[in-house]
């Protein structure tokens, strides 16, 4: 735990899951609610956020039994907002006061995390997510496959892609789920988040673990 707290103080960026992490919801199962296939898409999250299948399989399992159109999307944006976890906001902010960069990197998808990052002072391309497509007539398209966020392992490809575009030397990856435990390395230390959904094999496997931003907001401040 230690070692880990010692990285976050040197940290030159930071990287944030955004759903169970950021935000209290999942993106992606609150989308397949809105849309009315709530169910059947829940319980296709909770093995994939296990690790039992590829997360590009659950991908497309879960958007084809979704299938949101894009004005279902525009409206579940204007209407659904999600809620921020209580300290995210606090714990930004100090990162931002440090001169530290903050990066959203989501499975989730561009459009739903744009607002999100809106409100933490974040800049749009410092989100790495998945892309919806739409075909002209507003019809669900899939999703844009070269995107390394839409594949298994790719929370590492984009913390390597960091490294290399911003030089950056400590990173610290921040996260509720397999997908975040498993791109560190490459990322410098894991921090295993708990206060809005706890996954045993995360729980277990993490140097550190936290129910609280305020864990990190006081290590960053001693």
């Amino acid at each position: 735990m230690e070692e880990v707290q010692g990285i976050l103080k040197r940290a030159d960026a930071v990287c944030f899951d955004v759903d169970s992490t950021v935000i209290q919801e999942e993106g992606i199962d609150e989308l397949a609610k809105f849309c009315n296939k709530g169910k059947q898409v829940s319980e296709i999250t909770a093995r994939a956020m296990t690790g039992n299948m590829t997360f590009q399989d659950a991908l497309n399992l879960r958007l084809n039994i979704i299938n949101p159109s894009l004005n279902q999307v525009k409206e579940f944006i204007s209407t659904k907002p999600p809620t921020l976890t209580p300290g995210i906001r606090k714990l930004v902010e100090v990162l931002h006061n440090r001169k530290v960069l903050v990066f959203l990197v989501s499975g989730g998808f561009t459009s739903l995390i744009e607002p999100i990052a809106k409100q933490l002072n974040i800049p749009s391309e410092k989100i790495y997510a998945n892309r919806l497509k739409f075909y002209f007539t507003g019809e669900y398209a899939g999703f844009d496959e070269n995107e390394p966020t839409s594949k298994s392992g790719g929370k590492g490809v984009v913390i390597d892609l960091i490294k290399n575009k911003y030089n950056c030397k400590n990173i610290v990856m921040i996260g509720d789920g397999a997908t975040d435990l498993e791109a560190c390395p490459p990322a410098d230390a894991f921090i295993g988040y708990g206060g809005n959904v706890i996954r045993p094999t995360v729980q277990a496997k993490a140097k550190w673990f936290v129910h609280n931003f305020k864990e990190l907001i006081d290590v960053l401040q001693e």
